[in-house]
């Protein structure tokens, strides 16, 4: 039986992807397509957020940025304004074009397959013109859905479920990323989980250097108490888990 480590290592290996061509996937049986977005639950409230076309906003040279990008832990209590968020997201998880029968969605971050496995979760705290409170970004809508507002320990709660990182609950928004697995399952199968791994870099790299075009701070986060923070988002740990999270905000003077 392998150890642990070995299973880990393995893990991180390519794999063997031409017992892939001879595995029966779901796409080859011609199952449907999983939905590439979540609905909003019924009755709540929905947020159009700024075009991402028409905001005059993150013009610093990429060099400069990626010379720039680095992890901050502290934040001021100053808030981030609604165009800024709606950057952000948009640097993260925004839409080209989706494709006429819906199974493809061209996104601003590549995605092995164009699988995009991700949803986008915000713990609002300090940004303009939106109430405290936990949000779903609705990506091929360029929309917000409300799913429920701010209680008074929601700072104090992030930071404990991230592993006592108190910073965490801090910023002015914390972007908290879900997987749904079967999204590259229904592809890749054995091979999901690895792509998976590669796609959420993909993601929170975006948001570090969109951050930094904009002159504010975020880190990412890998440690967390899974179970608990996948309740907290209402989530069933199984079709769908928390997979990283990185708080935003702005940096303090010094």
């Amino acid at each position: 039986m392998q150890d642990q480590k070995q299973i880990n290592r393995a893990f991180l290996k390519s794999g063997n992807w031409a017992d892939r061509q001879n595995y029966e996937t779901d796409q080859k049986k011609k199952l449907p397509h999983p939905p590439p977005q979540l609905e909003c639950p019924e009755g709540s409230e929905i947020i159009s957020l700024p075009s991402a076309a028409e905001l005059d906003l993150g013009g610093m040279p990429l060099k400069e940025a990626i010379l720039r990008r680095a992890s901050h832990r502290r934040f001021s209590e100053e808030s981030i304004s609604l165009d800024e968020l709606s950057f952000l997201l948009w640097a993260t998880q925004g839409v080209h074009r989706v494709t006429a029968a819906g199974t493809r969605v061209y996104r601003t971050v590549p995605s092995a397959g164009c699988r995009h496995p991700f949803e986008t979760y915000l713990a609002v705290s300090l940004v303009d013109g939106l109430s405290p409170g936990l949000y779903r970004y609705q990506s091929i809508d360029h929309q917000l859905c409300r799913l429920n507002g701010q209680d008074e320990f929601m700072a104090d709660e992030l930071g404990i479920l991230a592993n006592q990182q108190g910073f965490v609950g801090k910023g002015a928004v914390c972007f908290i990323w879900s997987v749904i697995p079967y999204r590259n399952e229904w592809r890749y199968a054995p091979m999901h989980m690895k792509v998976v791994a590669i796609d959420a870099g993909h993601i929170c790299q975006n948001l570090y250097l969109a951050c930094t075009g904009l002159g504010l701070g975020t880190c990412a986060i890998g440690a967390y108490d899974q179970e608990r923070l996948d309740r907290y988002l209402g989530l069933d740990g199984e079709e769908e888990f928390v997979a990283y999270l990185a708080p935003v905000g702005r940096i303090p003077s010094k």
